[in-house]
């Protein structure tokens, strides 16, 4: 194997080519000759809010075919990113360990979320974190956006947006965390399953890739986010459900468990359901499918059928009138 080159392909965003660098910086240290290969994707060429052209999926599925189609020998991709069902001809080679997973705030003037002031204008594309941020009843007002983090982290410069949602992996990959103002805890804002973490991809037929993406594989990262997706798909939730997901691995009575938190809610936090549950780490596909079990017994089905894209969001506008010529130039 050490003697080809291995092909990575990558999406063309600086934060998607600094991840895929970061494993094939990794590989290469093992020994291995990497090849970068950039690939475009609709996500990254469509302006179109996300929950309305497929999901995150619509990121990985031009390089999974690339992947199907020999072009390339394999990908990264957020983990998140990624549908939780299986792709035929596929397999996730590695998961290695996690970044933060947390989301982070990057607001005006330095203000933490609480800090903000009732109607605050908040930008994020995500609606689970809409969902929560109604949930806290702050009385922040959200509006949908999209972009790269510069684009995102310009609204808030510019006086467009008091603050934007991002996160803190994406952040912490581009050497940016010193623009964070707050770190959000996940009492406040569960992050989406498997976020902070990167799934390495290649074909099923190549042992001899298989073979070389093991040692990059971190056994506890992978038991914590195959607990987050299996809830994820035993909600039949997508990529862009208001649905927030994280597992940790905890010291129990009988040695390492996995300690489960979940929350699935509405945009307008008529409905804020929020369950944990713990069980062996050997088991992640169950603790999580036993957790969706109690969510939807208490009404998730019913949150997850809504028409997110027909919540009410406001348009952000940097000329605001509302606010002082100082702030509008921060």
């Amino acid at each position: 194997m050490k003697s080809h080159t291995i092909r990575l392909g990558t999406r063309r965003s600086a934060l998607a080519t600094a991840q895929a660098g970061m494993m094939a910086d990794q590989l290469r240290d093992l020994g291995h000759t990497v090849e970068m290969v950039e690939i475009t994707t609709v996500g990254d060429t469509s302006t179109a809010l996300l929950s309305t052209i497929g999901g995150t999926g619509v990121f990985a599925a031009a390089i999974r075919q690339g992947l199907l189609l020999r072009e390339i020998d394999i990908a990264v991709h957020s983990l998140k990113d990624l549908p939780v069902a299986p792709e035929p001809g596929l397999l996730i080679a590695a998961i290695p360990a996690r970044e933060d997973p947390r989301d982070a705030l990057v607001a005006r003037d330095g203000l933490t979320l609480g800090e903000l002031p009732a109607g605050s204008l908040v930008g994020t594309g995500s609606p689970r974190r809409k969902a929560q941020l109604a949930a806290l009843g702050l009385g922040l007002a959200v509006t949908d956006i999209r972009g790269n983090v510069d684009t995102r982290i310009s609204l808030v410069r510019s006086g467009s947006c008091d603050a934007v949602l991002l996160a803190r992996a994406g952040l912490s990959r581009l050497g940016r965390l010193d623009e964070i103002t707050e770190s959000l805890d996940p009492l406040q804002m569960l992050p989406a399953p498997g976020q902070g973490a990167l799934a390495i991809e290649c074909r099923a037929d190549r042992p001899d890739l298989i073979e070389a993406l093991a040692p990059l594989d971190d056994p506890d990262t992978r038991a914590c986010v195959s607990a987050e997706r299996a809830l994820l798909a035993a909600l039949e939730a997508g990529c862009t459900a208001p649905v927030g997901a994280l597992a940790e691995v905890v010291e129990g009575e009988h040695g390492l468990e996995l300690f489960l938190r979940a929350f699935a809610g509405s945009p307008d936090a008529s409905i804020d359901l929020r369950r944990s549950s713990v069980g062996p780490i050997e088991e992640p596909e169950r603790v999580g499918r036993a957790l969706a079990a109690v969510l939807l017994a208490e009404g998730a089905a019913d949150i997850i059928a809504v028409d997110i894209t027909a919540a009410e969001t406001v348009t952000p506008d940097a000329s605001r009138p509302d606010r002082p010529a100082t702030e509008r130039a921060l």
